[in-house]
């Protein structure tokens, strides 16, 4: 299993972040951030699967493999950057697949 840290939509006094789209457009101006082969003729109307908007205990999100360091490190650094200059709780986690049956 990859190795990710979360992006919360939360400062570090337990304010929700604003805009409320604000994960959703984080993960748009990453989108065009993806591993070799993961393309394909609509690759733009997705998001990259290294950086991705997810809701956390009811909180807005972004989930960002720690692989994207290696691939592109200018991207890390952004994203790593948005959420110090923006005051986020960052936390070291996983995402799990949702569960079936």
């Amino acid at each position: 299993m990859d190795s990710e840290f979360f992006i919360l939509g939360l400062t570090a006094e337990g304010k929700q972040f604003r805009p409320s789209d604000w994960a959703e457009r984080l993960c748009g101006v990453m989108a065009c951030v993806a591993p070799a082969g993961s393309g394909g003729p609509h690759a733009h109307l997705g998001y990259s699967s290294m950086v991705t908007p997810t809701v956390v205990n009811g909180v807005k999100a972004v989930v960002v493999n720690h692989k994207l360091r290696e691939m592109q490190p200018m991207a890390y650094n952004f994203v790593v950057e948005f959420a110090k200059d923006n005051n986020l709780q960052v936390v070291d986690a996983c995402l799990l697949p949702d569960a079936k049956g």
